[in-house]
């Protein structure tokens, strides 16, 4: 593009991504996923986590971050996502989200980060294989 101004392309970008946000939030519910793959994968803002000037260590957008996905094996839909750290906080957060999504049993396969054994048990129960 050429000749617009980045202030308001970027605020278009964010508009729409706050309305794909609402939209997935509202319509991906009671999804009959069978078999459901999880990963995470890392990625940084700005600099890497021990990169970053000491002036900004701690504040958001800078430093290490992990997309999380859930993408089901046989349609290739992401029915959750979630952009963060790789702890607890948010790998529980991720698997609520996931389990929140999804009408019945499903087999779940991640790459065997422990943080998901009680996340998992927790969002999902006995309800999961």
């Amino acid at each position: 593009m050429a000749d617009v101004s980045i202030n308001t392309v970027t605020n278009l970008l964010v508009d729409v991504g706050a309305a794909c946000a609402d939209y997935q939030n509202t319509t991906l519910r009671n999804l009959q996923c069978k078999r459901i793959q999880c990963g995470e994968v890392w990625g940084f803002c700005y600099a890497k986590e021990r990169n970053i000037p000491v002036d900004n260590r701690g504040q958001p957008g800078y430093g290490d971050v992990w997309p999380w996905t859930a993408i089901c094996a046989d349609t290739k839909l992401v029915p959750s996502w979630l952009v963060g750290r790789r702890d607890a906080f948010f790998a529980h957060s991720f698997a609520a989200d996931l389990a929140s999504r999804l009408s019945s049993r499903v087999q779940l396969t991640t790459d065997g980060h422990h943080i998901y054994l009680s996340a998992i048990e927790g969002a999902f129960g006995v309800d999961v294989d």
